[in-house]
């Protein structure tokens, strides 16, 4: 594969562009005068939020790239995104062409729904009381969220591009056991289990490091 031309990385739930991960891929890879992006899907409404409506924004986000190939850098929700937008774009031939993903911590399973979540509750009330991290305060989120998300798959999605993943051990928002039946079926994943939470906070230098190398880049001095 050639050097990645562009990066894009879609942000977790309840996260944003602001993220520390997203803030030091954005960093490195201007080092190496890469271009990027971030998509904020808390807009225009986090209350509205659905799969669909991100996978929009990362299509337009994709289509204002100046150059590619393009690599997806998604977290958490932003990763089963990342692997919809991704087959999509196959689907449909487009330029620039999505060539490679980054997978930090992904919701594989994305109707286990927000942590601690009562789904039946969610449903009947319309909407879903949850801590937004970004903002540091509770939001709503409507449960039209989680009826748009039964459309997608990603256990069923063929999609042979190559893809690094990262997946901590201890963490407690989403199964670790799951991502890796999900790696183990698919040759063109590179897996990679660390000791360390859903965040990855204290494997960021590590992810970086690989990360670098799959998007084609050299190390700088």
């Amino acid at each position: 594969m050639s050097a990645v031309g562009h990066a894009i990385y879609l942000h977790g739930f309840a996260s944003s562009p602001v993220s520390s991960k997203a803030v030091r891929f954005e960093r490195e890879l201007a080092r190496h005068g890469v271009s990027f992006g971030c998509p904020d899907f808390n807009r225009p409404s986090f209350e509205d939020l659905t799969v669909t409506r991100m996978l929009d924004q990362t299509r337009a986000a994709v289509r204002a790239a100046v150059r590619g190939p393009v690599a997806l850098i998604g977290s958490s929700l932003g990763a089963f995104v990342a692997l919809q937008a991704a087959a999509q774009n196959a689907a449909a031939g487009d330029r620039p062409v999505i060539d490679r993903l980054v997978l930090l911590a992904p919701a594989i399973d994305v109707l286990a729904g927000p942590q601690d979540a009562d789904i039946g509750q969610w449903r009947r009330d319309g909407r879903l009381r949850i801590f937004h991290h970004a903002w540091n305060e509770y939001r709503d989120v409507g449960f039209a969220l989680y009826q748009d998300a039964e459309q997608y798959d990603a256990f069923n999605l063929v999609l042979p591009l190559s893809m690094l993943v990262f997946q901590g051990r201890q963490d407690d928002s989403l199964s670790s056991e799951l991502v890796e039946r999900w790696a183990r079926a698919r040759p063109n994943v590179d897996l990679r289990m660390v000791d360390d939470g859903h965040q990855l906070s204290a494997s960021i230098d590590e992810v970086w490091t690989a990360s670098e190398k799959f998007f084609g880049l050299g190390p700088l001095s």
